[in-house]
């Protein structure tokens, strides 16, 4: 689709943007707004399924989608995934149960995976690896944006009007994004599709799902180490092997192996999984530090969240244009890595007498270096792999970094309880008696109004033993959020190592140079048959 008019092109990818801004919006549009519906429909044993469904939904599909729109091109999956996300964002507005819920989010999960691995995907399909940067750089600021305004515009609308419009205010976006890219997309047909590997599909579905649940519910809903999470893990590991025998059977596998012996593949992903890691741990746990710690409102703590995803979007968007531009990556990664990697080592440092500003320009690191990373690595995987592996190739990098998400998430998780609950004892004791036993509950930390309000009900005479108590709590909670830090600060100078290893290959000004050597190795294999 190379030959398109620029201007065609230029309507298409404002409507593929305007698909994944739809999607992203309603992924992150529902945290603030959780509080609200669980008290409205009841369930709140079963609210983190809202997340945790969409996530294993998405996480599947995207992959499995990617190989299929190889074969029979991204058209009509990036419509089936904005229709079917169009109707379930619908019927998620309408549910009256939190079960109801569940399973709408379930479908929209679905959905958004087909949307985000199309997206991604689209970009090769219009443009060359070397003019790639420029969109890779505007595709990494649309997820910005919706992190920035998709939790302040939940809180608004459920302050406002009910509930439900958080699934229903961008529905009409969704229809002008679908209708566009029906009747501006081209469809590109293929002559030869190649049978379903409908075998390798299961296992690697029964591969991803149950490694998921296991790292989100360790440490949550299980310990590490019980039944539960060791069962999940031991049928992941047998699905995996079951999965590597099936693909070295069939002749159009789902994943092919043989992507993985590129070593730019490989190395790229596995960087991915590894900034998946730090962003969404610090994504997840700096909240804790700026609530618990410093002691800001869930509100103020939002806004100050903002600083990290406004200097991505800004550092992504000037990346993508200097990398268009020089035609140049791997300096660029090199330097995002490390800046990312310093804005978590600086979070570290934090302590119970910092400040929101503190917190704000050290965030504002992590974003820049953030947005300087973020688009490149999908840019050296679509360089590095022949065109028609371009949608399984790109989907890869989705799934490896929402495994990598989960997977940070859950240790951090880990580390942080691990200290805490070694510390707890040592440091909340003193004064748990008289009423005041409630102090000794990190939780109370995270809720400023309700402290307060707890404060104001302690006898005079125990005032002063309950601010010891309170401040022991928070340097203890302050130091284990920075042992969780440390965790990401491994894994950034991992990513930097590993980037040191990658070949930095020249970007492809077209397209065809890819069908051409394919088409130069299937004449030499021919000539070496005959012979």
């Amino acid at each position: 689709m190379e030959h398109l008019p620029i201007k065609q092109k230029i309507t298409i990818m404002v409507a593929v943007l305007a698909s994944m801004l739809f999607a992203a919006l309603n992924q992150t549009i529902v945290g603030t707004a959780l509080p609200i519906i669980v008290s409205d429909l009841g369930g709140m044993n079963y609210f983190s399924w809202i997340f945790t469904i969409y996530m294993l939904a998405s996480s599947v599909t995207a992959i499995l989608v990617g190989r299929l729109s190889d074969m029979y091109g991204r058209k009509p999956f990036i419509l089936l995934g904005l229709g079917l996300f169009i109707v379930a964002s619908f019927f998620c507005g309408t549910a009256d149960t939190m079960v109801e819920l569940i399973l709408y989010r379930g479908f929209q999960g679905l959905a958004g995976g087909m949307i985000f691995s199309t997206a991604f995907a689209s970009i090769g399909d219009l443009f060359s690896p070397r003019e790639r940067g420029r969109w890779q750089g505007l595709m990494a600021a649309v997820f910005g944006l919706s992190s920035v305004f998709g939790p302040t515009l939940g809180g608004y609308i459920v302050d406002h009007f009910a509930w439900k419009w958080i699934f229903w205010i961008f529905l009409p976006v969704g229809f002008v994004a679908f209708i566009l890219i029906m009747r501006l997309f081209p469809s590109v047909p293929r002559k030869d599709h190649g049978r379903i590997d409908y075998f390798g599909s299961v296992f690697l579905a029964a591969t991803i799902i149950p490694m998921l649940l296991a790292f989100s519910w360790a440490g949550n809903q299980y310990a590490w180490g019980s039944f539960q999470v060791n069962g999940l893990f031991a049928f992941s590991i047998v699905a995996l092997l079951a999965f590597l025998y099936t693909e070295r059977k069939v002749t159009n596998p789902v994943l092919p192996l043989s992507l993985f012996g590129n070593s730019v593949f490989t190395i790229s992903n596995i960087i991915g999984l590894l900034i998946g890691m730090a962003m969404f741990g610090a994504i997840m746990y700096m909240p804790f530090f700026i609530q618990g710690v410093i002691g800001t409102s869930a509100t103020k703590t939002g806004f100050i969240m903002m600083s990290m995803m406004l200097s991505m979007v800004l550092s992504s968007t000037i990346v993508g244009q200097l990398i268009t531009k020089t035609g140049k990556y791997k300096k660029m990664a090199i330097f995002g890595l490390t800046m990312m990697g310093i804005g978590i080592f600086s979070l570290t440092t934090l302590n119970t007498d910092s400040t929101n500003i503190d917190a704000i320009y050290r965030l504002v690191i992590i974003g820049l270096g953030l947005g300087c990373s973020f688009p490149i690595f999908n840019i050296t995987i679509q360089n590095a792999v022949a065109y028609k592996y371009l949608g399984v190739a790109t989907s890869s990098v989705q799934l490896f970094r929402q495994l990598g998400g989960t997977i940070g998430v859950s240790v951090m998780g880990a580390i942080m309880n691990m200290i805490m609950s070694a510390k707890l004892d040592t440091t909340s004791k003193a004064g748990l008696q008289g009423g005041l036993e409630k102090a000794a509950d990190p939780k109370v930390l995270m809720d400023p109004e309700q402290l307060q309000a707890f404060k104001e009900q302690v006898p005079a005479e125990q005032e002063d033993m309950l601010n010891q108590v309170i401040s022991a709590m928070r340097n203890t909670l302050s130091d284990a959020l920075g042992g969780a830090f440390l965790f990401g600060v491994f894994t950034m100078v991992l990513a930097v190592i590993l980037v040191l290893f990658l070949k930095e290959v020249r970007l492809k000004t077209s397209n065809q140079e890819d069908e051409d050597e394919e088409n130069i190795i299937q004449v030499e294999e021919k000539k070496r048959s005959t012979v």
